[in-house]
């Protein structure tokens, strides 16, 4: 079935469209999930430590007031995290529903010290803390973004909400208050295209909503049914500097949307799997996507108008990842799933090495700890057992900075990777040998590392 059947409410778009930019962001902010575009990579020059831990290379840990999987993002001196309690923090004692809250943090990047706290009462009922999805990443999953002026968190049933850097609250607006045929909760972060805040509420209301950054004004919606399968996040594609796609994948297809209007411009039949997991990535022209459940991979030239299956596919492949979004650097492709790390060749999707995540502990965190190297269910314990997420040791992203990979599962294990055609490891790290879960990717910013834990918001740094 072909997009034109599935999503009947878009009409293909017309003319080039805009060049889109959030120009308040400056280059050293990690303004969204994965930083720059969603590509993981940090743009900074400056060091980054490569053995850290309890009393090595710490700057400061500060503790959360509760769970979460989103990601730290860096607007210049802040740093925000969002986070959720009184519900649904351990799998053994759920709590009450009524009892759930999110959090909006604002942290001084210099000292760890809370700026600012914003509580939001959830809109109810909220999908169950319960089966195989909404315990494996909880209620704080949308990682925050900001345009350098203001700061907007997706809070699932419970909205959008726009604050300004100093906490004042601008505007909140609904995105749907339904649930994906599973009730697995969401997890697609917001991301800005210009003056228009993307929000993917596929579980909430089978959409893509585009809003006004000023009023919180929905300005469109683009449906479509498969998108209650969605759990990944947007990126931008610029094609031949003349017009900017918001790419996203969907069950069995790729789409390239129009961020001004929300019509759909192209779309390419990708990927064998009824939900989409991992977020795009997007390197120059070409447009990669790798999906678990036996979707695969496959890398599509960006830009064109209609189907596209037939005419942009670069190259199509059967390597997959569980939750992880790839990283992309020097012209290799780096997918990290259950331990495994595989790189294959971006060009034409061809591997170059695979290898297992192994060794010693080089930073904090004493062995035996849970999660800790020969720790009983060390390959990720979870949410079941401390709060975090529950199955399998992958759910972060890798992320680059200072020419180095890093990598953490949700056992608190930090993998720093050396990028090349073999499998180096630099060093392996822990941050805490308390029974900690870490399930979000990190953020990079100004030769600091910050990583968050069901628990903790912890700042790395050599300097």
């Amino acid at each position: 079935m072909v997009a034109g059947k599935r999503w009947k409410q878009l009409l293909m778009a017309a003319g080039l469209g805009v060049f889109v930019s959030a120009a308040d962001v400056v280059a050293s902010d990690w303004a969204r999930f994965r930083g720059p575009n969603g590509t993981g990579i940090s743009p900074d020059k400056e060091p980054l430590p490569v053995e850290f831990g309890e009393g090595r290379n710490l700057k400061w840990k500060v503790a959360l007031p509760g769970a979460g999987v989103s990601c730290p993002i860096v607007v210049g001196d802040r740093v925000f995290v969002t986070c959720y309690s009184g519900y649904g923090v351990s799998r053994q004692e759920a709590g009450e529903m009524q009892a759930l809250k999110r959090h909006m943090v604002c942290v001084n990047r210099a000292d760890g010290k809370v700026v600012w706290e914003r509580t939001i009462d959830a809109v109810l009922p909220e999908d169950e803390y319960s089966g195989m999805g909404v315990p494996e990443h909880g209620y704080a999953s949308h990682t925050p973004v900001s345009d350098g002026r203001r700061v907007y968190a997706f809070f699932g049933k419970s909205g959008v909400y726009c604050w300004d850097l100093d906490g004042k609250e601008q505007w909140k607006a609904s995105a749907g208050t339904g649930s994906d045929d599973r009730a697995w909760g969401s997890s697609s972060s917001p991301i800005l295209a210009g003056q228009v805040l993307i929000v993917p509420a596929g579980p909430e209301s089978r959409a893509v909503i585009g809003y006004d950054v000023e009023s919180g004004r929905e300005l469109w919606k683009a449906e479509g049914d498969s998108l209650g399968n969605v759990w990944g996040t947007p990126a931008l594609s610029v094609v031949d500097d003349q017009r900017t796609d918001v790419v996203i994948g969907a069950p069995y297809e790729i789409w390239g949307i129009n961020p001004a209007t929300g019509k759909l411009r192209w779309y390419c039949t990708a990927m064998e799997t009824d939900q989409f997991n991992s977020s795009v990535l997007i390197d120059g022209g070409t447009i990669y996507a790798v999906e678990g459940r036996g979707g695969g991979s496959i890398a599509i030239r960006a830009g064109g108008k209609g189907d596209v299956s037939g005419s942009n596919v670069v190259w199509s492949g059967n390597d997959s990842n569980r939750f992880s979004t790839p990283l992309l650097y020097e012209g290799r492709m780096y997918l990290i799933s259950g331990g495994l790390v595989k790189s294959v060749n971006a060009a034409d999707g061809k591997e170059i090495f695979q290898g297992r995540l192994t060794g010693g502990t080089a930073g904090g965190g004493a062995p035996g700890a849970p999660g800790a190297p020969g720790a009983p269910g060390g390959g990720g314990r979870g949410r079941g057992g401390f709060g975090g997420g529950r199955g399998g040791s992958d759910y972060a992203s890798p992320v680059l900075g200072d020419g180095k990979i890093y990598y953490v599962n949700r056992s608190g294990d930090i993998y720093v990777l050396k990028p090349g055609d073999a499998l180096e490891v630099l060093a392996k790290n822990r941050l805490t040998s308390e029974p900690e879960d870490f399930s979000a990717t990190p953020a990079i910013s100004n030769g600091q590392i910050f990583f968050r834990s069901n628990r903790h918001l912890y700042c790395v740094s050599g300097q």
